[in-house]
C-alpha cells in the first residue's frame, strides 16, 4: 500500500497568496510611476536595485529592519492570544529610556552593561504589554483602546524623565553621550550594523521556538482562536493571555534598548516611534508565522530605503512605498482575494476523494 502523502500545494496557500498579492502591487505601482515619472524607467531602477548599490545601502535595508523584525515578533506573540494590544510602541519607546538610563548612571564593565540595560528594558517591556490586559480585567475597558492609550502616556512619561534627568545641558536637545562600555560594538566595519543584530537572530529562533514548538505557544495559539475550547481543555486561559502579553512586551523593550544603544550615540528621540503598525504589517504579511517575520521586515525595509534612492534621483517621492503598503494590505486583508482559486481547489479534492472512496468500496463488494 502506497502511504506517501500527495503534495497539496494549497498547504501553502496563504504563503502564495501574500506573494502574488506584493507582485501585483508593485505592477500596479510601476504602471503608476510610468504615468507620473518623466524617467520611469530610472526610476524602477532606483526602487528595486538601489539598496543594492552600494554596501552602505544595503546594511542599511538590514538596519532598517531590525525594529520592525522586533515589534513583529512582538505583536505575533500578543496577537496570537486573541488580544488585539498594540502597545508595542510605549514598549519600544521605554525600553530606550530605561537603556538610556542604565547606560548613563550605572557604570558596570563592558559586556555586564550591556547586559542589564537589555535585559531592564526587556522586562519593563513586558510589563507595560501587561497593562491594557490587567486593567481590562477589572474594570472592562476595551484593551486595544487602552494599548493605544498607552503607547502616549509612556511616551510623555519618558521624554518627561529624560527631560527631567539626563538631557546634557547643551543647544540641541539629547542626553548626555553614551559611555563606550553601555554601546553595542559594530559587527562590520564601514555600517551601523551592530551586535544587536545577534541578538535579533537568537530573539527570532527563541520566538519560532516557543510559538511553534512548546505547549505554551500551543495554549497561546488554540486560546486566540477558541478560547471556549480552550478552556473545556482545561486550559488556564486567562494566565496564557497575561503570559503572552509580558513575552510580547519583552522583545518590544528589548527592541528599543537595542536600537538606542546600538544605532545612537545618545538619546534624541522626541517624537513617537510609530513601529507598531510597521510590526502588525510584517505580523500580517508573515500570516503570523514568525519564521517569515525577517523576511516580511526586510521586504518592507528594502522597499523603503529603495524609496528613498529613487527620490533623491528622480522626480518621485518615497511615499510611493506607503501606496504599494495600502495595495498589499488591502489584497492580504481581502478574504476574496484568491478565494475561487482555493474554492475550486478544495472542490477538485473533495472529488477524487469521493471517487478513491467509492473505488474502495467497490473493491471490498
Amino acid at each position: 500500500m502506497n502511504t506517501k502523502k500527495k503534495f497539496d500545494i494549497m498547504n501553502y496557500f496563504n504563503v502564495i497568496r501574500t506573494v502574488i498579492a506584493m507582485v501585483i502591487a508593485l505592477l500596479i505601482v510601476f504602471a503608476i510611476i510610468f504615468f507620473v515619472s518623466e524617467e520611469p524607467v530610472f526610476a524602477i531602477q532606483k526602487l528595486m536595485l538601489g539598496p543594492l548599490q552600494t554596501k552602505r545601502s544595503f546594511f542599511n535595508v538590514i538596519e532598517r529592519a531590525v525594529p520592525l523584525i522586533f515589534t513583529g515578533l512582538s505583536l505575533n506573540i500578543v496577537l496570537r492570544s486573541g488580544i488585539f494590544n498594540i502597545g508595542a510602541d510605549g514598549a519600544f519607546y521605554m525600553g530606550a529610556v530605561i537603556a538610556t538610563a542604565i547606560a548613563i548612571r550605572v557604570p558596570l564593565p563592558n559586556i555586564l552593561h550591556q547586559f542589564v540595560l537589555i535585559v531592564a528594558a526587556a522586562i519593563a517591556g513586558g510589563f507595560i504589554s501587561m497593562l491594557p490586559v490587567l486593567i481590562n480585567k477589572y474594570t472592562k475597558v476595551d484593551p486595544t483602546v487602552l494599548s493605544i492609550m498607552f503607547n502616549s502616556v509612556f511616551y510623555y512619561l519618558g521624554l518627561s524623565i529624560i527631560s527631567a534627568f539626563f538631557l546634557e545641558g547643551t543647544g540641541t536637545w539629547g542626553s548626555a553621550k553614551f559611555p563606550k562600555d553601555a554601546k553595542l560594538g559594530n559587527l562590520i566595519k564601514g555600517t551601523s550594523m551592530n551586535y544587536g543584530f545577534l541578538i535579533l537572530i537568537a530573539a527570532v529562533i527563541f520566538v519560532v521556538v516557543l510559538m511553534e514548538k512548546t505547549s505554551f505557544g500551543y495554549k497561546v495559539r488554540v486560546t486566540g482562536i477558541n478560547p471556549e475550547f480552550a478552556r473545556a481543555a482545561g486550559i488556564k486561559t486567562g494566565k496564557v493571555i497575561l503570559l503572552a502579553q509580558f513575552m510580547g512586551g519583552i522583545f518590544a523593550g528589548m527592541g528599543g534598548a537595542i536600537e538606542m544603544v546600538g544605532m545612537y550615540k545618545r538619546f534624541y528621540w522626541q517624537s513617537q516611534v510609530n513601529y507598531v503598525w510597521d510590526g502588525l504589517l510584517v505580523h500580517m504579511l508573515a500570516n503570523e508565522n514568525p519564521v517569515f517575520i525577517p523576511l516580511t521586515a526586510f521586504f518592507i525595509a528594502y522597499l523603503r530605503i529603495g524609496a528613498e534612492i529613487m527620490s533623491r534621483s528622480t522626480d518621485l517621492d518615497p511615499e510611493v512605498v506607503t501606496l504599494l503598503q495600502g495595495i498589499i494590505i488591502l489584497l492580504v486583508a481581502s478574504d476574496r482575494f484568491l478565494y475561487k482559486f482555493k474554492q475550486k481547489h478544495e472542490q477538485k479534492l473533495a472529488l477524487e476523494q469521493a471517487e478513491l472512496a467509492a473505488a474502495q468500496e467497490g473493491g471490498n463488494a
